[in-house]
């Protein structure tokens, strides 16, 4: 038979096997009995007829197309599914927004959670493909579509809502360039553009008849009609439509795929055919290339008075394009607006989106006609609001001069909303001024500042932290008066990751161990992990758990001889740190108590050294230049240190460019030590700490974050916890901390210290660190000289348990056993318990 008709054949059996497919997932009972869908013939038709290539001249990429484009089938089906099974229920939906969702790499992981591995594998075999399925899903770009924790908990949210059969969009940009690809080029952070989208995307789906017309600048003029509406009419002097790209995300075992919708910005008037035909060819272009700005990198820099504008477009772009997309279904769905609030749960994931609660209120009043008084209640019950940070100048707030500008119907509604709240105040006893004051949306000191994190919260009938620790901080800090105006609204939610990715993606050997020692529950509860605490006294156990954790370092080893030519040894200790560069996170104190240890091996070489290898990995804001010139210093030291043939190998230093989620995936389940080390009261709570435990890997860290949590699921005597209380280090601050008298008393900090800044790790640049090195004798804000001496003696008692390798082995298997809370599942019940009050 000629292989277009065996295609054709095979295509005849695969409808008929989705049609059975989807009504067995509505509860119908097929007709006839389902027809099989051989994976191979689904490969090899995508092969031909969607890239017009021949199995005997494929490459490996367009293999790895055409697996993704079969598997992406059967997640269609399901998909599509998941929708009418929503409409069908009427049930409440969640609408996620985000300004990242780091999603990382979506083939594994849609072929894992649908149970398709097998079948996938056999096919590639039979079809004699270029390359096993691991092999091939290595040459999955990463979507660079997020930075850090931030990006990775929306994208680990997203799946245990799919997971939990909660129906929710996700809403972000679809950014062309992510944040940045970061090279190292003489030691120091390069940035170039992540070009993530140049050879197309399988996983995304361009919704040519969703679109929505989004508005800058212009006049506002009155509407009419009763004074107690307070509608206008806003003409805009720009418009960019957002068009919609849909990308799906599959739950656990195919239970349901929610949507990640992205949006792209588009010029009204893309080409001025006179100005081109005049000559003026790039002037011609400009409203595309304006409108397209919005859509090129995360996070632009906002040094200058542009970068400012260009955020609060793009802010405004996807979070106006979001609302807008969910009133239309919604109106579509129930014809009237006012029931938005229990069909609808708008999350704000951070400050990003804030700009939601004056757009929602605009749409129901101006587009809607309610009153401003109907329009505030739906709005209050229908968003919520994740605050990830305490940093003041991460709440954001933008001036009223560019709010008015860029937004001028937004800022008419943000002052009527300011001054509602100022009646609030006015009404509670007593002289309430300073409270008035806190409260404010708009703060008129200076240059009159719109406060974004304040407008979140009003706006809002719930807002919650991330850990109980940045929880209880955030009704004593930065929403203390908030809080007292708003009794209960602030409450605690922490953190948690999906172990599909965490666990058993990234560790499949792992993975086997505790399945064939526990069963396979875990699989579906990560609670059931618990059952595995008994077997850290089990030295056959320990010596299988070692086994795996030895694998996996040998390929870390294996990476970063490849991308760095750098021989590591797979027995030594890995100790790691990967994460955004930020002074909090303290990779300062890390790497300069990296060098207090060299120092110590050189005076002592006879010593019994125990064998680590530092690894670094993450990314620095381009217009931070501390953090950059602290991942200059790591690799300065890292160059001194690997090149010195006295150390004998016995301490290496690492530092991997370009930190996304599928380096993560390498490094994670590698690591021994986890470090964890933030100035105590600064981390709102961390995911990557609960990754690396349920992988094995040992805590060094602060109280801080959920590393307080973990504590107590874990067990202080299974974790290296060091150094100031978040209570403590505001009592420093407050009584001024002497940090020349802390490095002074410490031998070991002043040695560290006074090599950084005499030239030994810059061959002889007095300069290069100099600020670095002043700046601890002088301000010290993030505490490092406070907690050296204690970090360092936490790093001594690392030492001694890693020469008793039994001892080892079953804190770190307790590690493992002791994080089934931490998953995004429970996190996600949570949330649709006492937030969004949806079944889950």
């Amino acid at each position: 038979m000629p292989l277009s008709d065996r295609i054709r054949n095979r295509l005849v059996e695969f409808a008929a096997a989705v049609d059975a497919s989807s009504k067995m997932a509505r509860g119908e009972k097929p007709a006839g009995k389902a027809l099989g869908v051989r994976m191979d013939e689904t490969i090899l038709d995508k092969l031909v007829h969607s890239l017009g290539v021949e199995p005997q001249l494929a490459t490996r990429s367009d293999w790895l197309t055409a697996v993704s484009l079969a598997v992406r089938d059967q997640v269609i089906d399901r998909w599509l599914d998941s929708g009418r099974l929503g409409k069908r229920d009427g049930g409440k939906q969640v609408c996620y927004l985000s300004a990242e969702f780091l999603i990382g790499r979506l083939l594994r992981d849609a072929i894992s959670n649908l149970g398709l591995s097998k079948s996938v594998e056999a096919a590639l075999a039979k079809l004699g493909a270029a390359g096993d399925l691991p092999a091939l899903a290595e040459l999955e770009a990463d979507p660079a579509l997020g930075n850090g924790g931030l990006g990775r908990l929306a994208a680990c949210y997203m799946e245990s809502m799919a997971s939990l059969g909660i129906p929710a969009y996700g809403y972000g940009i679809r950014y062309d360039n992510g944040l940045f690809k970061q090279r190292i080029t003489d030691g120091s952070q390069v940035e170039i553009p992540d070009r993530w989208l140049a050879g197309g995307s399988p996983w995304e789906i361009e919704r040519r008849g969703v679109s929505f017309k989004i508005g800058f600048g212009g006049a506002v003029e009155a509407a009419g009609g009763p004074a107690s509406h307070a509608a206008a009419v806003w003409r805009p002097a720009e418009i960019v439509y957002a068009q919609a790209y849909d990308m799906p995300v599959v739950g656990w075992r195919g239970k349901r795929v929610n949507t990640l919708r992205l949006w792209s910005a588009r010029a009204k008037a893309p080409l001025r055919l006179d100005q081109f035909n005049g000559g003026d060819h790039v002037g011609a272009m400009y409203n595309k290339t304006r409108a397209e700005s919005i859509n090129q990198v995360l996070y632009p820099s906002d040094a200058t008075a542009a970068g400012q504008e260009l955020r609060l477009r793009q802010e405004y772009f996807f979070t106006a394009a979001s609302v807008q997309d969910l009133l239309a279904r919604h109106v579509s769905t129930y014809k009237d607006v006012r029931n938005l609030a229990e069909k609808a749960s708008i999350q704000l994931n951070d400050t990003h989106p804030s700009i939601a609660v004056a757009e929602l209120m605009r749409l129901l009043m101006d587009e809607h006609s309610l009153s401003q008084a109907e329009a505030w209640a739906i709005t209050q019950k229908t968003i919520s609001y994740t605050n990830h940070t305490l940093l003041p100048e991460a709440l954001e707030s933008w001036t009223v001069h560019l709010m008015q500008t860029l937004l001028p119907r937004h800022m008419q509604i943000i002052y009527a909303l300011d001054e509602l709240l100022a009646n609030e105040v006015k009404a509670l006893p007593g002289d309430n001024h300073a409270l008035a004051a806190s409260v404010a949306l708009v703060d008129r000191h200076g240059d009159w500042r719109v406060r974004m994190g304040n407008l979140a919260f009003a706006g809002s009938h719930k807002v919650n932290g991330v850990s109980q620790l940045h929880t209880d901080l955030m009704k004593t800090s930065v929403f203390k008066d908030m809080d007292r105006l708003f009794p209960g609204r602030i409450v605690n939610k922490t953190n948690g990751v999906t172990p599909r990715r965490w666990l058993q993606g990234v560790n499949p050997d792992l993975t086997e161990l505790i399945t064939s020692t526990i069963g396979e529950k875990v699989l579906d509860d990560l609670g059931e992990i618990s059952k595995l605490k008994p077997f850290a006294d089990d030295a056959g156990f320990r010596k299988k758990f070692i086994e795996v954790k030895r694998a996996d370092k040998v390929r870390l080893a294996n990476l970063i001889r490849e991308r760095l030519d750098v021989q590591v040894d797979p027995s030594a200790l890995f100790d790691v740190q990967i994460k955004r560069i930020h002074e909090y996170k303290r990779q300062l104190m890390n790497i300069v108590q990296t060098v207090a240890l060299y120092n110590a091996m050189k005076a002592k070489p006879e010593a019994n050294w125990a064998p680590r290898v530092k690894i670094f990995a993450g990314k620095a804001a381009p217009s931070y230049f501390m953090a950059k010139r602290i991942i200059h210093l790591i690799n300065d030291v890292a160059t001194t240190v690997n090149a010195d043939a006295s150390l004998r190998g016995r301490l290496k230093v690492a530092f991997l460019p370009n930190y996304n989620v599928s380096l993560a995936e390498v490094i994670i389940p590698a690591a021994d030590l986890s470090e964890q080390i933030s100035t105590a009261g600064m981390e709102a709570s961390g995911t990557g700490n609960m990754k690396f435990a349920l992988n094995g890997a040992i805590t060094i860290g602060t109280l801080d974050g959920a590393n307080v949590e973990m504590s107590e699921h874990i067990g202080l005597a299974n974790m290296m916890i060091f150094g100031l209380t978040a209570a403590e280090v505001e009592e420093h601050r407050k009584a001024g901390l002497n940090p020349r008298a802390k490095i002074e008393a410490s031998p070991s900090l002043k040695g560290a210290l006074d090599a950084i800044g005499s030239g030994v790790f810059s061959g002889g640049d007095h300069g290069r660190y100099r600020e670095i090195v002043e700046n601890l004798y002088a301000h010290d804000w993030f505490m490092v000289t406070a907690d050296f001496d204690a970090y360092e003696k936490a790093q001594a008692r690392v030492d001694s348990i890693w020469a008793d390798p039994a001892r080892w082995a079953a804190m770190a298997v307790h590690n493992t056993a002791s994080m089934g809370w931490f998953s995004s599942d429970r996190a996600i019940r949570e949330y649709a318990r006492d937030i969004w009050n949806v079944p889950a």
